[in-house]
């Protein structure tokens, strides 16, 4: 699979990595074996870059990852992990101490000495035009608790401040045919730095991959059920922020975009892929099939022109005006 340089990480990663959000909690009951069945499919297909973070299952994410990759030595993997989100979102909690702390349990839980990358976890805004944080961050570096840092965001904005300081490494942004905005400014800002770019949710909660329809219910313990209307964190975060109804609609007519050989996630998947600066984008997967499909789209040829304008017209006339604002 085609590797990029991961920003200022300096290490390379795979074009489709594997979000595993799903393999800790939110998304519904996963066995840990099913779980380990998902990152040996993922690893087999090519991949070399997994995302987590220390509150996915309240760890069971990272370590499921540290059990895989001891029980696997000679798979070469980047590990990304993220932190904060394990405490009150409030900015004096972004202090070293606690950033040790959590660290520590990471690096447990991970079996490793250094992490390679630690992302805040969408943090409070304030936190980015914080000097202290920034120094803090440094700090690990120096302790050799970590090899760099970068930022999970939820806005355009909040990135824009994260590229500008020199230590971040890369920024983790919701990027997909049903969020364009990064697009504008992020992305050139990003290249220009010399700052990797993560894009995530890039199915939009499973809406791009056309399955769903308006009358498809999800489980109980799944963000798409209790997280709608951000009542449990950030509404982008489920179905990129756009109304059910509405995705599931926009889902179809973009389903018609992917060619006869393709299927609509991998058609969502590539054109991730090819959005200047992206370094790696990074979906979910629940089961060995899923994570060898998501990986199948980096296989995929490039988008023609006529279909970039088609995504751009679909999001222009069903989308823009419900996310575009905030997001």
């Amino acid at each position: 699979m085609e590797q990029r340089v991961l920003g200022r990480t300096g290490r390379n990663v795979s074009v489709v990595g594997l979000g595993t959000w799903q393999l800790g909690a939110d998304w519904g009951e996963v066995a840990d074996e099913d779980a380990i069945t998902v990152l040996d499919a993922a690893v087999e297909s090519g991949v070399t870059f997994f995302d987590t973070a220390d509150v996915y299952g309240d760890g069971r994410s990272e370590q499921l990852i540290g059990r895989y990759l001891s029980e696997r030595p000679d798979a070469d993997v980047f590990v990304a992990t993220k932190m904060g989100r394990r405490v009150d979102q409030l900015p004096e909690n972004y202090v070293l101490d606690n950033f040790r702390a959590w660290n520590d349990r990471s690096r447990k839980n991970l079996g490793v000495d250094t992490l390679d990358l630690v992302q805040l976890h969408c943090p409070p805004t304030a936190v980015y035009s914080s000097d202290e944080v920034f120094d803090a961050l440094d700090t690990l570096v120096a302790e050799q608790r970590i090899a760099a840092y970068g930022v999970s965001v939820e806005t355009c904005e909040e990135a824009l401040a994260a590229i500008a300081r020199p230590g971040t490494a890369s920024v983790q942004i919701i990027l997909n045919p049903f969020r364009l905005k990064p697009l504008e400014e992020v992305l050139p800002a990003a290249a220009e730095a010399g700052v990797g770019i993560i894009a995530r949710v890039p199915l939009a909660s499973g809406l791009l991959s056309g399955k769903y329809t308006k009358d498809t219910v999800f489980a109980a313990d799944d963000h798409r059920t209790y997280n709608r209307h951000g009542e449990a964190f950030d509404q982008g975060e489920t179905f990129s922020g756009v109304d059910f109804a509405t995705g599931v609609e926009a889902a179809a007519e973009f389903a018609e975009l992917a060619g006869p050989d393709s299927t609509p996630a991998r058609t969502a998947l590539r054109w991730i892929i090819q959005q200047p600066g992206v370094t790696s984008v990074i979906p979910g997967a629940r089961s060995a099939s899923q994570a060898r499909a998501n990986a199948a789209a980096a296989d995929e040829p490039p988008l023609p022109h006529s279909t970039l304008d088609a995504v751009r017209d679909l999001y222009d006339r069903r989308i823009r005006a419900q996310v575009h604002s905030r997001w």
